[in-house]
Order: structure tokens, then sequence, then C-alpha cells
């Protein structure tokens, strides 16, 4: 179980801070240097070196979906269990959907983590699931949601802002939906700062161009 890192990693990207939903500043970038309604992530020029695929039962994080991993990139299954740490389960589910799988940037050179977040409902379009799931952190503001495809299947993709009230400053967050037969996967892409985020988005470009129904 991924006790430590989960732990560790949820804290580092998403500190405690101002109290901004994202339906204020959903569909407008924000206003101070984040621009979270840019989408780097979507410049082929920018997409990573293939690594393994995960997503299929025999991989390191069996799930709705399949993609690809950027090269170097960990992945590790992530195990919530309630009753034995509640704190910790609380920490693996936000709004709708609940952590699954973690993949590392760390053995590639970043500070940050790809995480995806998987729900059983099939009946949640895309864009409702992501607008659950900023709206359930409460340092997030600043969202700009689009409708886009990954790999062939409909999505919605959203780059947000979260406010750390203990550093006070801004990073810049990703995240894309889909919705299969088997559930929602959310893809989520945060990082130590924006600076961090930007050097990692080549990765989640590769997720979202590979990624495919299982």
């Amino acid at each position: 179980m991924l006790l430590v890192a989960l732990v560790t990693g949820c804290s580092s990207d998403s500190d405690p801070g101002s109290d901004s939903g994202p339906g204020s500043g959903s569909d407008r970038k924000g206003a101070d240097g984040a621009d979270a309604a840019a989408s780097p992530a979507h410049d082929a020029s920018k997409t990573a070196e293939k690594g393994e695929t995960i997503g299929a039962a025999r991989s390191p994080c069996a799930l709705p979906v399949s993609f690809a991993l950027a090269a170097k990139w960990t992945a590790e299954a992530v195990e919530s269990d309630a009753a034995a740490d509640a704190a910790l389960a609380e920490l693996a589910r936000q709004g709708p959907v609940e952590m699954a799988c973690e993949i590392d940037a760390k053995p590639a050179g970043n500070i940050g983590y790809l995480r995806v977040w998987t729900a059983d409902t099939t009946d949640s379009t895309p864009r409702e699931v992501l607008e659950a799931f900023v709206a359930a952190d409460k340092t997030a503001g600043d969202a700009e949601y689009q409708e886009t495809k990954a790999g062939s299947l409909p999505a919605a993709e959203v780059g947000y802002t979260t406010t750390s009230e203990v550093l006070d400053e801004s990073k810049k967050e990703r995240a894309l939906a889909v919705t299969t037969p088997k559930g929602v996967a959310l893809i989520h892409l945060g990082g130590l700062d924006s600076g961090e985020h930007d050097a990692m988005l080549p990765a989640f470009e590769l997720a979202r161009k590979t990624l495919r129904a299982n």
C-alpha cells in the first residue's frame, strides 16, 4: 500500500489554502500569471518518450483505461482501507472518484505525480466528473474546462490553479476525464510547483494521446 507516498504526495500537490471553488473561476484564466486556460499539454511537439503501458489487469495498475507512461516514470496501485485508516482513505477520495494509481516522475528527474482516479459510475459525463473533482478541492480556482479527445474517446479537460495559504502562492494543475463502459477514469497532473508542472506536461499529453478503454 502506498501509505507514505499517498500522504506526502497529496500534501505536496494540495496544501490548505483559500476557499476559492471552481465555480467562480470556471471558464476564465488565472489572474496570477498561472494561465489555466492555455493548454500546452496539447502541443504535439511536447509529447514524452514512451515507457510502459498501464491499465490492463496484469499491469501495475488495473484500470478502466490503458495508456502509455513517459519513459522512466513508475506506476504503483493505491489501495486504501477505510476500516484500517480513515484518514488515509479520506486522502484517497476526491469528489466522486477514488485514487487508484500513482505514477511517480522522480525516476525521470521531476518532482510530481500523474494520479489516476476512478469510479464505477457510467452515467456521469466527463465534464460532470471533472467539475465535481475540482469542486472538492477547496484550494482550487481559476478553472477552465474544454471538450477534447483522449485517444479516440470523448473527454473533458480542465486547467486550474491551487493556492497554498502556507506558502502564499499558486500553482498549476490539470486533469482530464473519460467515461467508459467499466466506469470513469480521471487523470490528474499536479507537481511541486508550476515549473515542475510544465516540465511534466509531455507525460500528461502522452497519456491523453494513447488512452483507450479496456
